[in-house]
């Protein structure tokens, strides 16, 4: 940051040496050079009116003569005048120059206090000491992160960074609080949420019951796909003994992930062993057939094409410089005219770009706002700086035009900068 100020100053310094230099070298004596050139040319011509007038006999010789020596006359006086050096006592140029030397600088400051944004140096300050995966891993760097947190309390981007090093280097605790904090700069965001229950079950001896359990509800009700919330929110159930719930979130995440996910199986098994477990309770067998019934009509739902709309996502090659392999990237689609509430949303991150997508209504954030709900839909790809579905200043999207549900093979390229 102070090596920010010091180029500040010094292109400061060359700005004013440009504007201010050039005033104060002005002096009196270039309009003493204009004044005699004027003078000199009027000269001229009268001499030469002189000799227009004895040419046509307007003058006679004598007058001719007598007019000559008087313009000689005033000719050497100017000549006189010229070689004096003529100051002024007070000098508009360097007067200017002075106030000029001393507004810049103290109006230049405030300027870029109220219009700019001083935290920007310090945000990147903050990312740089995080490795390829977003983590703090010297103990030496998260001090350091630690302290520049101190004097910068109100930036997210520092508390994330943080909360995860914690959590990677198993400080729960310190994790605890530090998610305790970034939920209340950031509320609105499912995988701050889920994450924040997470580390606070591994401080409370890996339980979910309680507090990470109500952080799990908040998470899926901003984001009823979060991945991560419905993995940890059927733990949760199972661990209470509450099977159909875990089943129900299981088999949503199931359906969410792809079908090569390396963990797939487990939770498939997980899957298996909630559905013996209710069979085995009184009418749970019942439940469970309206578990698969629901369920089967939900998958239904999500694969009619007159409701699901498809396509590829890619990054514009003039924009890879401007992002991390970890930022958020969210696909989304919203009424074109309606309201401004995501209909589906689809998360990945752009390390997984380009990649396909499908938006249908399995994916509504709420139950009453869904794609089959609106004739015309614009869809969005973007990658959030923030991790947050709403677009911020600096992330970075593509838009298609509106479109009817249903559409299929759309090609989104994100090449615009959020302003």
């Amino acid at each position: 940051m102070t090596l920010f100020w010091i180029v500040c100053a010094v292109l400061l310094i060359v700005a004013l040496l440009f504007v201010v230099l050039p005033l104060w070298r002005a002096t009196a004596n270039n309009n003493d050079v204009l004044r005699d050139a004027a003078n000199l040319e009027i000269l001229r011509d009268q001499s030469a009116e002189l000799e227009t007038d004895l040419r046509n006999g307007l003058l006679t010789q004598e007058a001719f003569e007598q007019g000559k020596r008087e313009l000689q006359a005033r000719l050497l006086e100017e000549v006189k005048t010229t070689g004096q050096s003529v100051k002024l006592t007070h000098n508009p140029a360097k007067v200017l120059a002075v106030v000029l030397a001393v507004l810049l600088p103290l109006l230049a400051v405030p300027l870029y206090l109220t219009i700019g944004n001083p935290k920007a140096m310090l945000q990147q300050e903050v990312l740089a000491t995080a490795d390829g995966f977003g983590i703090v891993r010297s103990e030496a760097a998260l001090q350091e992160l630690e302290k520049k947190m101190e004097r910068m309390p109100e930036n997210p981007d520092g508390w994330l960074l943080l909360a995860r090093s914690y959590a990677e280097l198993q400080r729960f605790p310190d994790a605890v609080r530090a998610y305790q904090k970034l939920v209340q700069l950031v509320p609105n965001e499912a995988q701050l949420w889920a994450d924040y229950a997470d580390a606070t079950a591994m401080n409370n001896n890996q339980s979910l019951k309680g507090e990470p359990t109500k952080f799990l509800d908040k998470a899926l009700a901003l984001d009823g796909n979060n991945t991560a919330a419905l993995a940890l929110s059927g733990s949760a159930a199972m661990e209470r003994g509450d099977y159909a719930a875990a089943i129900t979130h299981w088999q949503k995440l199931v359906d969410l992930l792809p079908q090569d996910y390396p963990n797939v199986q487990m939770i498939h098994d997980g899957i298996k062993q909630a559905k013996e477990f209710l069979a085995m309770q009184k009418g749970g067998k019942q439940m469970l057939a309206q578990i698969d019934a629901a369920h089967a009509a939900e998958k239904a739902a999500a694969a009619n094409p007159a409701m699901a709309i498809s396509g590829k996502v890619a990054l514009s090659p003039a924009l890879t410089g401007k992002v991390a392999p970890t930022d958020t990237v969210f696909v989304l689609a919203r009424a074109a005219n309606g309201p401004k509430m995501p209909l589906a949303v689809f998360r990945k991150q752009v390390k997984d770009l380009p990649l396909a997508f499908t938006l249908d209504d399995s994916m509504a954030m709420q139950p009453q706002l869904k794609l089959s709900g609106f004739s015309e839909v614009v869809v969005v790809a973007r990658v959030s700086k923030s991790g947050t579905p709403m677009a911020q200043p600096g992330d970075l999207q593509g838009t298609t035009a509106s479109i009817k549900p249903g559409t299929k093979g759309l090609n989104i390229v994100i090449d615009t900068v959020v302003q």
